[in-house]
């Protein structure tokens, strides 16, 4: 089987087997990616691993305001900013341009040449966020949402990705494809949307009348570019590879996917505003993010449509293949986080979750039950293609999975309702805070349990990927299965 993703500009189905890609070719590509690939893999795991210690701990901390409270550097106000860094810029990113290099090396069928530059794009990024890690739990930090790191960190983290990205645009420049397919175009986009962002996030919010209300718009679109177009791009991009490439068969509609990329690129960049409803700042610039919200809803139907027509019939591989499984899970939660989104930035709804858990769990429904999950299931189907056998135990594979989906899950929903509960209450004149704080400790205390299922599956998937490194798994021929195919009846 081969990449059936398709181009945008198409109108004619992409065949479901391209024979015109030998499987030497393809694993030619594969070997010249191993080295940055795995690089990527393994050490944003590393950070993923960071990410649940802090979001674990962070949790038990809104439930006990003093545990680990004598310990500045571990204090909420600065675990919590260096949690949500590590598990964006650390897990989501260098995961990210790892299947990010591997799908454009794959759909572009080229190789991927002095892989060494990519590897030192990555030690440069990670060098900075080190640091700004660092200085965030040390209480150096600029306040803003999105962009607590310094700037001296945010210049590190900047020449790495550009060391990275313009490798990864060599690659899609030298493609063999003449036509790129929809993957190939949300990954683009993502590529040169997050620098231009990131470096103009960073650079104007330290100008000198840059400031107040307008350091929090600048932060507030960097953030909302941040999580709409890097990491929404790139987990796009997979799905609409992994999907069609498992079960063998076109993307349903090209014209879908034209249409859902194309109100992405328009509408997705003036949502930021929504984050600042209420506040000082100009009404039509709120509204005019509201209306891009709304008209995101083109994509979500698109791209939701796109992907369900194209699993149609062939839902029984959620039984079978890991790789489904994880993508399709995300799939779902795309749809739900991006129409919560939409139904969260209208103002009558604002005026309720604003300040709550609402908007947390919003976050964690893209970065964590989308993007995550769908990473998942990429680096369940690459990484047996970079290290030449199988993973060792699908029962391991389950583990992670329910890990991960209830836990997830949990967490999402405790802070959905954590926050609904909240915003009620503080517009009811006779409750006083104390009585709010009391009755949240329920929904706090799902979300440790969320978490504690959360950093169960990561373990379980920390070892197994680990065991794949030292190649101690299958020999390399049929993929690890959850059951065999023919037999999901049984469950």
């Amino acid at each position: 089987m081969t990449a059936v993703a398709t181009a945008p500009t198409s109108t004619v189905p992409a065949p479901a087997a391209d024979t015109s890609y030998p499987a030497a070719e393809r694993a030619a590509v594969d070997d010249s990616a191993r080295w940055p690939v795995l690089f990527f893999f393994g050490n944003g795991l590393l950070w993923l691993m960071l990410a649940t210690v802090m979001g674990l701990i962070t949790s038990i901390q809104l439930a006990f305001p003093t545990f680990l409270a004598d310990i500045p550097f571990l204090t909420y106000g600065r675990l919590w900013p260096a949690f949500t860094n590590t598990l964006s810029f650390g897990w989501g990113s260098l995961a990210g341009l790892g299947v990010t290099i591997w799908l454009l090396a794959r759909l572009g069928r080229v190789r991927v040449k002095f892989p060494g530059v990519l590897v030192t794009g990555a030690v440069f990024w990670q060098v900075g966020l080190t640091y700004g890690i660092i200085s965030i739990l040390a209480g150096k930090t600029t306040g803003l949402e999105g962009l607590e790191i310094p700037t001296g960190s945010a210049i590190l983290m900047l020449v790495g990705y550009m060391l990275i990205g313009f490798w990864a645009l060599l690659l899609f420049s030298f493609r063999s494809q003449s036509a790129p397919f929809i993957s190939v175009w949300y990954l683009v986009a993502a590529l040169l949307w997050f620098p231009w962002s990131f470096a103009v996030a960073h650079a104007a919010h330290v100008l000198p009348n840059v400031s107040g209300v307008v350091q929090g718009v600048v932060a507030a679109w960097a953030s909302q570019n941040f999580l709409s177009v890097w990491l929404t791009g790139i987990g796009l991009a997979a799905a609409y590879y992994l999907i069609p490439k498992v079960i063998n068969r076109p993307v349903a509609s090209y014209n879908l996917a034209t249409i859902g990329f194309w109100s992405f690129i328009v509408f997705t960049g003036l949502t930021g505003a929504v984050r600042l409803s209420g506040g000082p700042i100009p009404a039509w610039l709120v509204t005019l993010s509201i209306a891009a919200n709304i008209m995101l809803l083109v994509q979500i139907v698109t791209v939701t449509t796109n992907l369900v027509m194209t699993m149609r019939g062939q839902y029984h591989m959620v039984y079978h293949s890991p790789t489904i499984r994880f993508t399709f899970f995300g799939a779902i939660a795309f749809t739900i986080g991006s129409s919560l989104g939409l139904l969260s930035s209208l103002r009558s709804v604002d005026r309720i979750v604003h300040f709550t858990q609402f908007q947390n769990a919003e976050t964690q429904l893209v970065i964590y039950s989308f993007f995550s999950m769908v990473l998942f299931g990429a680096i369940y189907y690459i990484l047996p293609r970079m290290v030449g056998c199988e993973w060792l135990s699908s029962t391991m594979i389950t583990m992670h999975f329910w890990g991960a989906a209830y836990g997830g899950g949990l967490l999402v929903v405790v802070l959905l309702l954590s926050g609904l509960s909240t915003g009620y209450a503080l517009s009811d004149p006779g409750v006083t805070v104390r009585q709010i704080i009391e009755s949240n400790s329920v929904w706090l205390a799902g979300a440790i349990l969320g978490w504690v299922l959360i950093a169960i599956g990561h373990l379980v998937f920390g070892l197994h990927f680990l065991l794949m490194l030292l190649r101690i798994g299958q020999p390399g021929g049929e993929p690890t299965l959850f059951t065999p195919i023919g037999e999901e009846a049984k469950h």
